[in-house]
C-alpha cells in the first residue's frame, strides 16, 4: 500500500522531498494516523496539526491525548489548537459541521503559511470520494460534482485517494498501530453518515463492486470534464460582455442551461434557480430578475445582466457648501459658491442659481415617484422614465443618486442633468457649482 501511495503522490505531483515540511491534519482516527505513518515511511518531513473542537466532551480530550502520545512516540512536531465551535456557529449563523470546517481549514492555511510548509495533507480516501459523489448526486449537481474529490485543491493535498478505508484498517492492523474511533461517525444522523452506514452497504450488497464502479465512472467523467470545461470556457468567453450575455445569442447555443450553470453557479445561484432562468428565457420580459444571496440577474435590453447586490446607502445631510464623502468614501461631492453666472458643460457638474437653492441639501438614492424637470425640457418627468429613456439598466437605476433642497425638490440628477427650474440664467448673480465623482 505504501508503494501505491508513493506512486499516486508522484503521478499527481502532490509532494516533494525538497520543498519543506508536510503538514498532516491528524484527528487520531484510522485515516489520518495511516496518512501520517505512510508519509513518514516514505521519507517526507512531516509535522502534525490537531484541532480540538470541544464538541464531544471527554471524547474530544481523549482524542487530543492520543494524538499527543502518538506524535511523542514517533518524535513528530505537533501543533495543537482549541476552538469554541458552537459559539462560532452561532455568531456566523452556520451549521456546526460547516463551522468546524471553516475553522480548521482557516487555521491550517494560516499555520502552513507561518511555518512555510509545502502542503496541508488530509486523509480523504476512496470511500470518502464515493460518499461525496453520492451526496452531490442526491443534492443535484453539475458535471463537476460527479467527478469525486480532487487530489489537490490549492495547498490541500489528498495522498490516500488511491486506497480504501478497508485497506487502511488492514494496514494499521498489520503495523500493530492503534487509533481512536469517533463515536459520532457511527450514528446515521447526518447525510454523509447515512450514506456510509446505510446506503453504500446496501449498494454493495446488490452489486459487490458498486463502490468501485462509482469511482470508475467518476474517473471517466473527470476526463470528459476536461473537454467540457474547455468548450464551455471558450463559449462563455465569446458570450460574456461586461458581465452580461445577449439572450438571443445564448439561445442559439447547443445547451444554454449548461452555459448558465457554469456562469452563474460561482455567484451563488442554485441549480433550481438556473433551471428556472433557462426555462423562462425565450419569453421573459425586460425587468425580470432572479437573485442569489450576493448577486442579481436582470433582463435588460435583450441581455442578461449580472450585478452585485449592494446595500442601499443612506441619505446624507449637507448643511452648507463644502466637500462631502458618501457611502464609505466611494462618492465625493464638492459644493462651492462663485460670483456671477457660470456654465460648465460637464455631466459630473451642476451649475445652479444660488438664490433659488435653500439649504440644507440632501444627497440620497432615487426613490419611487421622484420627479424633476430635466434642464432643456418643458414639464416634469419621472426620474425612472428619464433613466429608461437614457437606456440606464435596472441595476444602475438602483444606484442612482439625487440631490434635493430643503423642501425635498430635486436639484440635480447626479451625473445626468440638473433641474431646469434651478439652473443658472442671465439674471444669476451667484452660482452654486456642484461636482461629483459619481458616474451615471
Amino acid at each position: 500500500m505504501t508503494e501505491r501511495v508513493k506512486t499516486y503522490i508522484e503521478q499527481h505531483q502532490l509532494l516533494s522531498h525538497e520543498k519543506g515540511a508536510c503538514l498532516v491534519a491528524l484527528s487520531g482516527g484510522a485515516d489520518s494516523v495511516c496518512l501520517l505513518l505512510v508519509l513518514m515511511q516514505l521519507g517526507y518531513d512531516v509535522e502534525a496539526v490537531h484541532c480540538n473542537f470541544k464538541l464531544r466532551g471527554e471524547e474530544s480530550d481523549r482524542d487530543e491525548q492520543f494524538v499527543i502520545s502518538l506524535c511523542k512516540e514517533h518524535d513528530i512536531k505537533l501543533h495543537l489548537t482549541h476552538f469554541d465551535t458552537r459559539t462560532y456557529a452561532s455568531l456566523h449563523k452556520v451549521s456546526i459541521e460547516m463551522a468546524a470546517r471553516q475553522l480548521r481549514y482557516s487555521y491550517f492555511e494560516q499555520l502552513r503559511s507561518d511555518i512555510e510548509a509545502q502542503a496541508i495533507c488530509v486523509a480523504h480516501h476512496q470511500d470518502d470520494a464515493t460518499e461525496t459523489i453520492l451526496m452531490n448526486l442526491i443534492r443535484g449537481t453539475g458535471l463537476h460534482g460527479l467527478t469525486g474529490i480532487k487530489p489537490r485543491n490549492g495547498h490541500v493535498v489528498r495522498p490516500l485517494l488511491c486506497i480504501s478505508r478497508q485497506e487502511i484498517e488492514q494496514w494499521l492492523k498489520a503495523q500493530g498501530q492503534a487509533y481512536i474511533i469517533d463515536s459520532t461517525n457511527l450514528i446515521p444522523d447526518v447525510v454523509r453518515n447515512k450514506l456510509r452506514l446505510q446506503v453504500l452497504p446496501l449498494l454493495n450488497g446488490i452489486t459487490p463492486s458498486a463502490s468501485t464502479n462509482i469511482l470508475t465512472t467518476a474517473r471517466r467523467l473527470a476526463e470528459a470534464e476536461r473537454i467540457y470545461d474547455k468548450a464551455v470556457g471558450e463559449q462563455l468567453e465569446e458570450l460574456i460582455n461586461a458581465d452580461s450575455i445577449d439572450i438571443r445569442q445564448l439561445l442559439m447555443q447547443p445547451s444554454p442551461e449548461a452555459l448558465l450553470f457554469e456562469w452563474l453557479t460561482p455567484f451563488g445561484f442554485t441549480p433550481a434557480t438556473i433551471e428556472a432562468i433557462s426555462q423562462r428565457l425565450p419569453e421573459a420580459q425586460a425587468g425580470r430578475q432572479w437573485l442569489s444571496p450576493t448577486h442579481q440577474l436582470t433582463i435588460h435590453q435583450g441581455c442578461l445582466v449580472l450585478d452585485t447586490i449592494r446595500q442601499q446607502p443612506s441619505a446624507i445631510r449637507i448643511p452648507e457648501p463644502g466637500t462631502y464623502l458618501y457611502n464609505d468614501e466611494e462618492a465625493r461631492l464638492r459644493i462651492t459658491l462663485s460670483k456671477g453666472c457660470h456654465i460648465l458643460r460637464d455631466a459630473h457638474t451642476a451649475c445652479l442659481d444660488a438664490a433659488k437653492v435653500s439649504f440644507p441639501l440632501t444627497l440620497r438614492p432615487v426613490q419611487t415617484g421622484d420627479r424633476f424637470q430635466p434642464f432643456g425640457m418643458k414639464g416634469t418627468k419621472l426620474v425612472s422614465d428619464y433613466l429608461t429613456d437614457r437606456h440606464v439598466s435596472l441595476n444602475e437605476k438602483r444606484r442612482q443618486l439625487v440631490l434635493t433642497d430643503a423642501q425635498g425638490q430635486i436639484l440635480w440628477l447626479v451625473g445626468h442633468r440638473p433641474d431646469g427650474r434651478f439652473a443658472v440664467n442671465d439674471d444669476t448673480t451667484e452660482t452654486l457649482i456642484i461636482s461629483s465623482n459619481v458616474k451615471p
